[in-house]
């Protein structure tokens, strides 16, 4: 079957329908759900019983890395700083360093046993040297994981961030293969003005975007989300014009607004909540599509050795090296090399193969493909028992709630109180936005004079009015009313 105009909206929502059913199943079996999503798209495709015929890598590259945008950003809104500050050397040692080892690593490993150059072995390394973002992110958030100490911060912080690091590797070699002549110390400068702008313009993009959605008044709650994406796709496509690294700066905007006080933030969150695992079906349904299994089964048993060495060896490797100089305990290394997932992140990579052109671009994107669904079925079904063996692991009951979950779950709060705003109080006059209200309290009602006023981040406070709070304990009302009294502290 080929996809034509009239029937893709059709073919599309009974894929996107079969997925969801599948995957609210999936874990009753321990099947992890991308896994899943990627099966329905390679048995809709023309190997497949669907008969579908999709052959366009360069609109699978197009649906991959629009994807990508939403499933790092709403990965971002989702860090908190303050998780986040305490592992943040040791993150971006492993998005970096670990990145970078792991690539040589591999790529040495691929060289010494097949017939590639080096810089083809290398680009192979490179293409799968990052942990994905969106097999980590839902694997880690649907099986309700809880990991003692710091350890989920540092593996979603490594997988938000390794792979811009893993795409100019992967960029930086693919100019390698290319350009024969082209010398290996080129491509320093190319990695430097990558890095350095995308980091740069994320801060400066995400203070930008702060700006634009506290200070435009829209009449309609729901257009704040669809504000925040045309910033999102601004950050990324304008920090690619300019020759940085446009997946690190929308993780570090995303980083920096999921960490300050937005107008209708709640609704924000939830919208990417749900965009984020629609990107991740379509993704991995695309992937799917794209893959033809009998193209994939001659390169299985090479795809097995290179999956084999990548997990034990490579990522182990990476991993030690690059917190060698930090005080970690050794069943928590264990943990994080364990948790190297690879997933739809790499077989997007290996399609910039394939419309490059060089000749052992079909085999590169079967080895890729093969290492991603062997990588995602034997380490993500096992986290759960791996954490429990090495003793990282928390019981259910001792979780604890992320700090945006009181957006996404509508948590109810203990303790209702009224506290009323004087003339002389520094919130007067000031956006409940602007008040930086503690975590534990929010406002749920106002009374002004003989009306109640529903509060949004937008609403002013006014002299007199009587603050209908809600509180997740008691104490928290001292700190309330020195926020309205005083200011933030």
């Amino acid at each position: 079957m080929n996809i034509t105009i009239e029937n893709i909206v059709l073919i599309g929502s009974i894929l996107l329908l079969i997925s969801i059913l599948v995957g609210k199943t999936s874990y009753k079996f321990g099947v992890p759900t991308l896994l899943l999503f990627l099966s329905i798209g390679m048995l809709a495709g023309s190997d497949g019983i669907g008969g579908i015929y999709f052959d366009n890598p360069k609109i699978a590259q197009f649906i991959g890395i629009v994807s990508l945008n939403f499933i790092l950003f709403s990965g971002g809104l989702d860090t908190k700083w303050q998780s986040v500050k305490p592992i943040l050397k040791e993150g971006i040692a492993l998005s970096t360093l670990g990145v970078l080892l792991t690539a040589v690593s591999l790529g040495l490993f691929v060289y010494s046993i097949t017939d590639f150059t080096l810089y083809e072995s290398l680009l192979l390394g490179a293409i799968v040297s990052s942990t994905d973002a969106a097999a980590v992110f839902s694997i880690l958030r649907s099986k309700s994981l809880a990991l003692k100490t710091n350890l989920r911060p540092t593996l979603e912080l490594e997988s938000g961030s390794n792979d811009p690091m893993a795409y100019v590797l992967t960029i930086a070699f693919l100019s390698l293969v290319v350009n024969q002549d082209q010398s290996f110390w080129s491509i320093i400068p190319l990695f430097l003005q990558q890095m350095i702008l995308g980091g740069v313009l994320g801060i400066a993009f995400g203070y930008l975007s702060k700006l634009a959605i506290n200070n435009i008044r829209l009449d309609f709650e729901g257009l704040y989300p669809v504000l925040v994406i045309a910033l999102m796709f601004i950050t990324f496509s304008a920090t690619d014009f300019l020759g940085g690294n446009g997946f690190l700066a929308i993780y570090i905007c995303a980083v920096y607004l999921g960490n300050q006080e937005l107008i209708h933030k709640k609704t924000i969150l939830q919208m990417f909540d749900g965009l984020a695992w629609l990107m991740q079906i379509v993704l991995f349904l695309t992937l799917g599509l794209l893959v033809f299994p009998s193209q994939i089964i001659p390169y299985l048993g090479i795809g097995l050795v290179v999956s084999l060495f990548l997990i034990f060896i490579a990522r182990p490797v990476g991993v030690f090296l690059s917190l060698i100089f930090f005080k970690m305990k050794l069943r928590r290394r264990f943990y994080i090399s364990w948790v190297g997932l690879r997933g739809a992140v790499p077989i997007v990579f290996a399609t910039y193969p394939l419309l490059a052109g060089i000749d052992k671009a079909p085999m590169i994107f079967s080895i890729v493909f093969f290492v991603s669904v062997s990588s995602v079925l034997l380490q993500g079904t096992t986290l759960s028992i791996v954490a429990k063996w090495l003793n990282v692991g928390l019981p259910e009951k001792d979780k604890p709630l992320a700090p945006n979950d009181r957006y996404i779950l509508n948590l109810p709060k203990s303790v209702m109180e009224e506290v009323q705003v004087n003339a002389q109080d520094y919130a007067v006059g000031k956006r409940i936005v602007d008040l930086h209200f503690p975590d534990s309290a929010f406002i749920s009602m106002i009374k002004r004079k003989d009306n109640f006023v529903r509060p949004g981040g937008s609403t002013i406070i006014e002299a007199h009015d009587i603050l209908v709070v809600l509180l997740d304990h008691e104490d928290s009302i001292q700190e309330v009313k020195r926020v309205l009294q005083v200011g933030f502290v």
